[in-house]
């Protein structure tokens, strides 16, 4: 069962196979939760809206294309009803993001986390005051912008990807990325120097 692919779990459930789709939600735990508990800080939230998703798809099982990708399908899922969720509850409560951005003086810049080899999101961090300035930019990013660091960095995820998650032309992925990576500098900029840190140097 582990050998096969999304597609073909998907496939053998609408067929009857009822522990292939056991199989998928088990496959993507760890993953989209994690990607849900970013972007909606609350685990609670993270889990009614992975239920909600994986409910979206048993309905819309047999609809889907097998020979299109599994997983880009998921998160576009999963990124609409969490949207759906912020429209219902409101702002986003503070989510904790565990990431590093390089040591004190280091002229590093986000749009380096995302192609640099880092240790995961939830990794111990080194420098708890830094983590928590991460934590406090991003989380006041507009959402759109947030969601596409956390597409690209969290999840890694290839433009292409992206574009199809969020259904969205390659173009925007970039020029949206650009924007958000733009928007963090400037707010990570005044974050550091609200803060006492001395401006990184270019």
């Amino acid at each position: 069962m582990q050998d096969r692919t999304d597609e073909s779990l998907l496939g053998a459930y609408v067929d009857g196979d009822r522990a292939a789709f056991r199989e998928l939600v088990e496959r993507y735990r760890n993953e989209l939760l994690h990607f849900l508990m970013r972007f909606l800080g609350s685990r609670a939230a993270a889990e009614d809206v992975f239920q909600e998703a994986f409910l979206q798809v048993h309905v819309s099982a047999e609809s889907f294309d097998v020979s299109r990708r599994f997983k880009p399908w998921l998160f576009t899922i999963a990124a609409n009803k969490g949207r759906d969720y912020h429209r219902k509850h409101g702002r986003r409560t503070p989510v904790s993001l565990n990431a590093s951005i390089g040591a004190e003086g280091d002229s590093q810049q986000f749009v380096d986390l995302m192609e640099a080899d880092l240790p995961g999101p939830d990794d111990p961090v080194l420098d708890a005051e830094r983590s928590r300035l991460v934590k406090s930019v991003v989380d006041s990013m507009p959402s759109h912008l947030r969601e596409i660091l956390l597409l690209s960095y969290f999840q890694r995820m290839p433009y292409n990807v992206i574009a199809e998650t969020l259904q969205i032309p390659l173009g925007t992925v970039k020029s949206r990325l650009h924007t958000a990576v733009a928007t963090f500098a400037r707010a990570w900029s005044a974050a550091r120097a609200d803060a006492g840190s001395p401006p990184a140097e270019s």
